[in-house]
């Protein structure tokens, strides 16, 4: 009997391991616990989710506080129409500005106002002390080691796949969705919180 194409597809799927799986699993369950409470507390000390903060690392880290925007796109590992909304959303609160390129006149320039770094600055400090209390707290100096390998290789390997042809489609399809979201119209920040320092996270 003549095996389909779906029948050939099925019997050369690699499914995991009972040990892959339950690996696998661990690692989900950590990641679906650990950022949305990084997004609540930066929403509570800085009226942001973690997707903006990193937004204003990356220029923070820039030379002259500035990026193209195609560039913090890559940075910050977004697509180009969820990120120029994310940034009018921070040039409304005063912390980014966008300027034309001098060299390129489709092109745009994101860069990090003194208000944007402040704000940077005063989240910080709480952001990294839940990094560590959440994250490095719980692991060993061996197991801190093994976290960045392991997060390398997968990075690698996720970097792997998405050169194909299939991913690229799949990549212009999320843009074409991010881009029909992005169409309407923006909902104003979170107030920033009066007592920021009196976090209870």
């Amino acid at each position: 009997m003549e095996q389909t194409g779906l029948e050939t597809e099925q019997a050369q799927t690699r499914w995991l391991s009972d040990f892959e799986q339950q690996a696998w699993r661990a690692f989900l369950n950590a990641c679906h616990r650990l950022f949305p409470e990084m997004d609540a507390h930066l929403q509570h000390v800085a009226g942001i989710p973690h997707a903006y903060y990193e937004i204003l690392v990356r220029l923070s880290e820039a030379p002259g506080r500035e990026l193209r925007m195609t560039q913090l796109a890559d940075a910050s590992s977004s697509s180009k129409s969820r990120l120029s909304h994310a940034v009018a959303r921070l040039e409304a609160r005063g912390w980014v500005e966008r300027l034309a390129c001098e060299t390129d006149r489709r092109g745009q320039i994101a860069r990090l106002t003194d208000a944007g770094f402040a704000a940077l600055d005063a989240a910080a400090h709480q952001h990294v002390e839940q990094v560590r209390r959440m994250v490095f707290d719980q692991l060993t100096p061996a197991q801190v080691e093994q976290l960045a390998v392991i997060s390398a290789a997968i990075e690698a390997g996720v970097a792997e796949v998405s050169a194909s042809p299939a991913a690229a489609v799949c990549r212009a399809e999320a843009e074409a969705r991010d881009s029909q979201a992005a169409a309407e119209p923006l909902e104003p920040l979170e107030p920033l919180e009066e007592d920021g320092d009196s976090c209870p996270l």
